[in-house]
């Protein structure tokens, strides 16, 4: 559950976090000075001239990999939409979603061909498992400002990278303490009913039940894992507030994220506008599958994206984070970050 607003109920502000520029693209195509002049283009040994294909040597170039991979996008920026469905059905690739994508799909698929003869392998594989997470909470029409939000729904998503499967599920709804009526707002959005959180246990016994869940899944000491969410307010407000009202400190297993909002705005290179859950499905030629608003549905859509990614040649890292209670980015420049053994957080005194 993503909303816009930038500040807590209650007033406590939440510090933006800046938007990541997006890496510079390796072997992207340098501008020429002349927009007339077109370069030849390679495919996998064959140059190519819009889209008829002619052998020739890169034995010209200083550094051939490089040379020869922003040569190829050049001449991929220059095909259409038909062309780059063609070329993408020829190797077995998804030819689904908008032309943007399709190029950016067909640019990664030969980029990794390439780097994977020159260096033996370009799999992206840092994390083991992905958990995607997407919590719903109490809410009210209008979302009032002094409102406090409850977590409602704690659904996790297990996605293999290695597989690009779904392993496993976890689901548990949560009891209200603060405000235990659900609205009919609340109730119509999400479509967690009265009687399903009156039946639920309270926050800390689900956050239990969550860890003691990755553990049998070895998260954290035999996997690598990181946490993934549907922009930043599933961890740097919905779950902030709830550990607060139920006195517990953060878990460390949740301070560090993946925020896809801003992988998918800087993979794709697209404005914000264009990262909410149904627009990244729709340009990546999906519809969504299930109930909007339930949590575990959201997850598994989120997950759906995220394996479009990490087959369209997306190195998903985490590039969130909460530090002192305020939201952070965490550059891309730095060192690949993990995440440590769930473990259940200390009470608050």
């Amino acid at each position: 559950m993503e909303q816009e607003r930038s500040t807590q109920p209650g007033g406590e502000a939440v510090a933006p976090a800046r938007l990541e520029s997006p890496r510079p693209e390796c072997g992207e195509e340098p501008q020429h000075p002349n927009p007339e002049k077109k370069q030849r283009c390679r495919f996998d040994g064959q140059e190519t001239k819009g889209s008829k294909f002619i052998t020739s040597s890169a034995s010209d170039f200083s550094d051939p990999v490089y040379k020869e991979i922003a040569i190829t996008n050049g001449c991929i920026n220059r095909m259409s939409k038909e062309e780059l469905r063609a070329k993408l059905s020829e190797f077995k690739l998804e030819t689904r979603g908008v032309k943007d994508v399709l190029k950016k799909r067909l640019k990664n698929y030969y980029k990794k061909q390439k780097l994977m003869l020159k260096e033996g392998n370009c799999v992206d594989s840092y994390y083991d498992y992905i958990c995607i997470i997407d919590f719903e909470a109490t809410c009210e029409e209008g979302n009032p400002p002094e409102f406090i939000h409850e977590i409602i729904e704690f659904p996790v998503v297990l996605l293999n990278t290695h597989t690009l499967e779904i392993e496993d599920t976890f689901q548990q709804y949560v009891r209200p303490e603060l405000n235990t009526q659900l609205s009919d707002f609340c109730i119509n959005l999400t479509g967690i009913t009265q009687d399903q959180v009156d039946r639920a246990d309270t926050f800390p016994q689900v956050l239990k039940k969550v860890i003691d869940w990755m553990k049998l899944k070895e998260l954290g000491t035999k996997y690598k894992y990181c946490i993934l969410t549907d922009g930043s307010w599933d961890m740097s407000k919905f779950l902030n507030i709830q550990c607060r009202l139920s006195r517990l400190k953060y878990p460390p297993f949740a301070k560090k994220w993946i925020n896809i909002r801003k992988s998918y705005g800087n993979f794709y290179k697209v404005p914000r506008s264009q990262t909410k859950l149904t627009i990244m499905l729709e340009k990546l030629g999906m519809d969504y599958d299930g109930r909007p608003h339930s949590g575990l549905d959201d997850s598994k859509n989120i997950a759906r994206i995220a394996v479009r990614m990490l087959q369209d040649g997306c190195e998903l890292r985490i590039n969130e984070k909460m530090h002192a209670g305020q939201l952070m980015s965490v550059s891309s420049s730095l060192p690949i970050e993990g995440t440590p053994a769930p473990q259940m957080p200390h009470s608050r005194k």
